[in-house]
């Protein structure tokens, strides 16, 4: 449901508008040097500063377990010393990273003698709106300006002091490196009409939206907004394991993919088994996830294997739990396992354990989801693990950016046409 805007928070916000289009002007013309002098100088400010990002985040901590947010937002929420060393070290990473504006990525000459290239070119101002999770701040930020893009950041109000503290550490990068403080801009107001005007009323500013959250989010910013959206959809991701996987690789899979970090968008939701290898390897990949304090919901079958397991609903096979909780079913094979993720699926990221190449090419070519794999965790949907630095957001859309959202996909192109004084007769 729409919140009305009152006039404090549009001219607020048209403020933040017409300073992101400046910013981008000067960032489309920024040299690599300089994006990257602004990068490092970022990473070690976040280093210096990570007592003081940490007591903001135990503020934030404290208040969100006071509004009983849930173990998943608490997770996403959470920084610890390590934490706050990986959003450096993703600085550093993204610094290192080639830089995409102005890359020639397909070049021709016609046959008049016209040279045509086509260069990757920033989008201009990018809008992000998240929840929870402050790294999203620093992360974002910094593949925005690597890939020559203003960027307009709204957090949510449950992180709010960690993504100013985050923040802070960005600024004191661009002014290191010359750049304009208001080339990466936090929106100051927790107003949630603040959201509002960024959907409905600054298409003359933002190029582009891009939302991280829950599944309410993103479908209200589809909904209402009035700029294209790169969307990120829930991760109803599923682990199937064949009848020719190999069981101990299965087991350490499968435990990986549902409890490394339960609260993330790759976490493992679903469990399917192949019927043909189910007596020698169901019961011991459901122990193990039972053993991890894993609630497990099965089908009939599955349920014969251990009386803890409890019933699944025909809702649990679409649900994204981001929680300990997963759904196991026993089925058919392979063609199956591909039916059953095209039907309750979202498209995001999907594995298969087996050593037969037949079966996994059948299911990589099948299966249309962002990310498929073979033979790996669910939990390699991850921006940093396909070395990108860091990423926005894993994109279940088809058009522009799927998948991870990094540097490249934070560009579109244009076509660069020299001429020797050719006229179209």
């Amino acid at each position: 449901m729409s919140i009305a805007v009152t006039a404090g928070v549009r001219e607020l916000m048209q403020g933040i508008g017409r300073a992101a289009v400046g910013a981008a002007e000067q960032l489309a013309l920024a040299s690599t040097a300089t994006k990257d002098r602004a990068l490092r100088a970022a990473a070690a400010a976040v280093r210096a500063d990570g007592a003081a990002i940490l007591a903001a985040n135990a503020e934030d901590l404290r208040d969100a377990q006071a509004a009983g947010l849930s173990a998943a937002m608490i997770d996403r929420l959470k920084l610890d010393p390590g934490r706050v060393e990986a959003i450096a070290r993703g600085l550093d990473e993204i610094a290192q990273l080639a830089d995409p504006v102005g890359t020639v990525i397909a070049a021709w000459t016609r046959p008049n003698g016209l040279k045509i290239a086509r260069v990757r070119a920033p989008l201009g101002v990018i809008g992000i709106i998240y929840e929870s999770r402050p790294n999203v701040t620093a992360d974002a930020g910094a593949l925005c300006l690597k890939s020559g893009n203003a960027t307009i950041l709204r957090g949510g109000s449950e992180s709010r002091r960690s993504s100013v503290a985050l923040h802070a550490c960005l600024l004191r990068g661009l002014a290191a490196a010359g750049l304009p403080p208001v080339a990466i801009q936090l929106v100051p107001t927790t107003d949630r009409a603040a959201v509002g005007e960024m959907l409905g009323g600054m298409q003359s500013f933002i190029d582009v939206l891009i939302p991280r959250g829950g599944k309410s989010l993103v479908a209200r910013v589809q909904a209402e907004a009035r700029v294209p959206v790169i969307g990120h959809l829930e991760g109803n991701c599923h682990v199937y394991v064949d009848r020719d996987a190999e069981l101990q690789m299965a087991r350490q899979i499968t435990l990986n993919a549902k409890m490394r970090r339960t609260g993330v968008c790759g976490a493992a939701e679903t469990l399917l088994v192949d019927r043909a290898c189910a007596a020698t390897h169901l019961a011991p990949l459901v122990g193990d996830l039972l053993a991890a304090g894993c609630e497990v919901r099965g089908d009939e079958h599955t349920q014969t294997v251990d009386s803890r397991v409890r019933a699944a609903t025909e809702a649990d096979w679409s649900t994204e739990f981001l929680d300990a909780i997963i759904a196991v079913r026993v089925l058919d094979g392979v063609d199956a396992a591909i039916a059953h993720i095209a039907r309750h699926g979202s498209s995001h990221t999907d594995a298969i354990v087996t050593a037969n190449p037949a079966t996994a090419e059948r299911f990589l070519a099948r299966v249309d989801s962002a990310i498929v794999l073979h033979n790996a965790s669910t939990q390699f949907a991850d921006g940093a693990e396909f070395g990108m630095g860091a990423e926005i957001g894993i994109s279940t859309d088809r058009f522009h950016a799927r998948g991870p959202v990094g540097v490249e996909q934070l560009t579109s192109y244009k076509y660069r046409v020299e001429g020797t004084g050719q006229i179209r007769p």
